[in-house]
């Protein structure tokens, strides 16, 4: 009896982990993973947050199967059907709960921007419930944005795809990088309930010109004055630029975790304590450029160095160019090869489209089957590329044409 399953698209290194368990879903084409982390001394193989990831997947689909070698160096994956919060999948009353462990050092918005790339090609609604020790709201040292620019940079994009019913992302409860960087503690809810077959095909060509700035200064466990100095010296900077500018400030005690140890069970520890700024800038035709920023675990950083940072680096988002920054170009470029087959296009900035992480997700788009991407000189923007995706038609399988 001869086998017909797919032979695995084979990958090495650990990196683009997310994105290439993501395409692998979308696409339902299995992949293996090899030589991750093999010449680490104290931790080789799969990291606690990927380990968390491929749990997540396991969850929100049904009939993938996970293989990892012994060492943990090696992992085969085999998608199943994204079937969300159906019952019978691992919900409990149409939620799933998903704990992250303490160790984990990455930015709950690691596991959220793949999980809202799967949720429109789901059989049914996803919500998903973050929860335990590790959780961490804010910006991270990894490089992970906050929960705060994915809801309010991240989200609105799937609006321009035809996705915009009944999309909600709660925080819940606050919490920055603990000791060494890693847990929080936090706590957040995505609900996403707007399911299609295909994406519509995008054209955004123009950039437009900056309207609005909106952000929010958080605080876990600190006090609210630090709120005030960032607000102070990020508006120093930005209100020159853009009159409409807006930042809301969010106070919030810190997060406690309970002693594992049976005699000081009653004990109760604070973590997840610091401050950042979240900052989000608006054009005319809808275009959005984010900055994020948080204090270091270790501290020693004064509130007002990180309000200028942030204000410094949205400045740098918008100079950048382009209609989609280089956080939204990540989910952008996806859902277009993920839509009917028909040619979108959209515009960004040369230092956008050349990064090192947007050059890699095109390479894997193309391993998995998707269209490669055409460029052209824009034309009225010399630092601009116009970037043709033709979508692949692949959709929402789960869901029956109507």
């Amino acid at each position: 009896m001869s086998n017909n399953s797919p032979v695995p698209i084979r990958f090495t290194s650990q990196k683009a982990f997310a994105s290439r368990l993501t395409f692998a879903t979308l696409t339902g084409r299995p992949i293996r993973i090899s030589q991750i982390r093999p010449s680490s001394s104290t931790s080789p193989g799969l990291a606690p947050h990927e380990v968390s990831l491929l749990r997540l997947l396991e969850a929100v689909t049904n009939g993938s199967t996970i293989e990892i070698s012994y060492t943990g160096t090696m992992l085969v994956y085999r998608p199943g059907l994204i079937t969300g919060s159906a019952p019978g999948s691992g919900a409990s009353g149409g939620v799933i709960r998903h704990e992250i462990a303490a160790a984990c050092n990455r930015g709950v918005s690691y596991f959220l921007i793949p999980l809202c790339l799967l949720a429109p090609f789901s059989k049914t609604p996803m919500s998903v419930l973050f929860t335990g020790p590790g959780v961490i709201t804010s910006a991270t040292p990894a490089g992970d944005v906050s929960a705060d620019t994915v809801r309010t940079a991240i989200l609105p994009l799937y609006a321009k795809f035809g996705i915009s019913n009944n999309i909600e992302l709660r925080i819940l409860r606050r919490s920055n990088p603990g000791s060494r960087g890693k847990g929080g503690a936090g706590e957040v809810q995505l609900v996403f309930g707007h399911q299609v077959r295909f994406p519509k095909t995008l054209h955004l060509l123009n950039g437009g010109r900056i309207k609005r700035i909106r952000g929010i200064a958080y605080c876990t466990g600190v006090p609210a004055s630090n709120n005030a100095r960032m607000i102070e010296a990020a508006r120093g900077i930005l209100n020159p630029m853009a009159a409409d500018t807006y930042i809301f400030s969010d106070v919030s005690s810190a997060p406690h975790l309970s002693s594992k140890d049976r005699a000081s069970s009653h004990v109760r520890t604070k973590t997840g304590i610091g401050f950042g700024l979240s900052m989000v800038a608006e054009s005319s035709t809808g275009c959005l450029y984010s900055a994020d920023v948080v204090s270091p675990p270790t501290g020693g950083v004064p509130p007002e160095d990180l309000g200028q940072q942030c204000a410094h680096q949205l400045l740098e988002s918008v100079a950048a160019g382009g209609a989609v920054s280089l956080v939204a170009a990540a989910t952008v470029l996806p859902l277009m090869a993920m839509s009917s087959e028909d040619v979108g296009r959209v515009q960004i900035g040369k230092d956008v489209i050349s990064n090192e992480q947007i050059i890699g997700l095109g390479r894997d788009m193309k391993a998995f089957g998707l269209s490669a991407w055409g460029f052209r000189e824009a034309t009225d923007q010399k630092s601009e590329v116009v970037v043709s995706v033709v979508g692949r038609g692949v959709g929402n399988v789960g869901r029956k044409i109507t």
